[in-house]
């Protein structure tokens, strides 16, 4: 597909929190590098239980002070009270943070899905719902002072928030029957949220199926797609240990067939790129692209993919 077609197709990147000061200069670069392709926005993970929730505000605080792109903040259900989710939701609040993706989440490390982990709440749509709360009870304008009029202050209306929610193309893990995804995608949007992102996958079907099914049954929010790529065996073995997802056979093979990590890198980003010009021909209002705190290789995905050309990539500013 000649690049044109893919011109001015909105992209997005997640990151996740670092857990050493290295790492942190580290990531620090790559924003840099993400934040001069002009993505939509750039969204950081929460750990589980919290485990890196200091962290967390710190990046988005970092992404939102340093560059122009927006920073969406992930929450999660885990081990939480609404008391102590409530106060997070308005400490990023305060920090200027409007965009947020709301998650049941997955148990920690350790624990078992029979176990009580979630905390007061159960659902991606309650959390939700807490979020809007925590924003309609805040002051509904910003005052902004006017300089050289002492006393003087301009009154804005404060931006609402946006709330992504996450979407299952081939099902989450724990779902009982077929339609259990979509079901809980309309109670999500129901409860308020703007926009999904899905679950990996690794065929243009999958999303694409999906999408339509969702349409059918009456969710009319955007649904973007999450595109991962896959760069090694190894770590499509761990992918598909925390995902659940089914063995991609074409995908497998061809990086089990690939002699040196860097054939397997271009074959990783053949699939990736592929992947996301399907799903754009085919109707996505964009791709979200898991980075795993790295952006040579996501950014090499869009390049070869078209959406992001020589015209659209500046250089990074410090």
């Amino acid at each position: 597909m000649p690049p044109s077609i893919l011109d001015a197709v909105p992209f997005s990147f997640e990151l996740y929190p670092p857990r050493t000061d290295a790492g942190t200069a580290n990531l620090h670069e790559t924003i840099r590098h993400l934040a001069a392709a002009g993505p939509r926005f750039i969204s950081v993970t929460y750990g589980a239980g919290g485990s890196t929730g200091g962290r967390s505000l710190e990046l988005v605080r970092h992404i939102r002070e340093t560059t122009d792109v927006e920073a969406l903040a992930h929450l999660t259900c885990v081990g939480t009270t609404y008391e102590g989710a409530t106060r997070l939701i308005r400490e990023f609040l305060d920090a200027g943070i409007t965009s947020f993706l709301a998650l049941r989440g997955d148990p920690p490390e350790g624990v078992s899905e029979d176990d009580h982990f979630l905390g007061d709440l159960e659902s991606a749509a309650q959390l939700v719902q807490l979020i809007q709360r925590a924003q309609i009870e805040r002051a509904p304008y910003t005052e902004y002072s006017i300089p050289g009029v002492p006393g003087a202050a301009r009154v804005d209306r404060r931006r609402k928030v946006e709330i992504a929610v996450a979407a299952f193309p081939n099902g989450h893990p724990r779902s009982r029957h077929a339609t259990e995804d979509i079901d809980a995608l309309l109670a999500k949007q129901a409860a308020g949220a703007t926009f999904a992102i899905t679950q990996l996958f690794f065929h243009a079907d999958d999303y694409l199926g999906f999408v339509e099914r969702a349409r059918a049954a009456g969710v009319g929010i955007p649904i973007l797609p999450g595109i991962m790529p896959i760069v090694s065996p190894v770590r499509l073995r761990r992918v598909l240990e925390l995902t659940g997802e089914q063995l991609p056979t074409d995908l497998a093979a061809a990086l089990d067939a690939a002699a040196t990590p860097e054939a397997q890198r271009i074959v990783g980003l053949e699939h990736a790129s592929a992947l996301a010009r399907d799903v754009v021909a085919g109707g996505a209002p964009g791709v979200h692209l898991y980075a795993f705190n790295h952006h040579d290789t996501v950014l090499a995905v869009l390049r070869e993919a078209g959406i992001l050309t020589e015209t659209t990539e500046m250089e990074p500013t410090r």
